[in-house]
């Protein structure tokens, strides 16, 4: 029988210290397995989505940033976070880094398709998914969508 070869993730961006925001009411940003997770939490929009913006401005901040946001335990979401998805995909073009996004319920994934995100972001059902994608890819998220 034959072995499959995964790719490893390596070590962390080094991240400069403060550069991780503290826990908040609507995002906690940790790093993990070589990437930096920010974990959205409960219900963003307009008025929280500053909140998560702080987080997602940190961990989206290093030249060649490796970030996930997960949206598993988002109950609602508006366009507040659309846009900020989009501005984090942004920057991380922009540094050569990689994006990956984990959603997994359905209301959230219409949405996401219905913004035609779905194909751009690409969403995964778990940070591991999410990495071993990121790791898959050759070069940095560069698709010109």
């Amino acid at each position: 029988m034959g072995s499959t070869v995964r790719p490893s993730v390596s070590a962390p961006v080094p991240l400069p210290p403060g550069l991780l925001p503290d826990l908040s009411r609507h995002a906690r940003t940790y790093l993990m397995r070589g990437f930096t997770v920010v974990e959205v939490h409960g219900t963003v929009d307009l008025v929280t989505a500053p909140d998560v913006q702080l987080h997602l401005d940190a961990a989206t901040r290093p030249a060649g940033a490796r970030v996930i946001v997960d949206l598993r335990s988002v109950d609602f979401f508006d366009c507040a976070v659309l846009t900020q998805l989009c501005r984090a995909r942004r920057r991380i073009r922009e540094r050569a880094g990689h994006l990956g996004v984990v959603c997994v319920r359905p209301w959230h994934l219409r949405v996401l398709a219905a913004a035609r995100l779905d194909t751009v972001l690409r969403p995964a059902e778990s940070i591991e998914e999410a990495a071993l994608a990121a790791l898959a890819r050759s070069g940095p998220d560069v698709n010109p969508r």
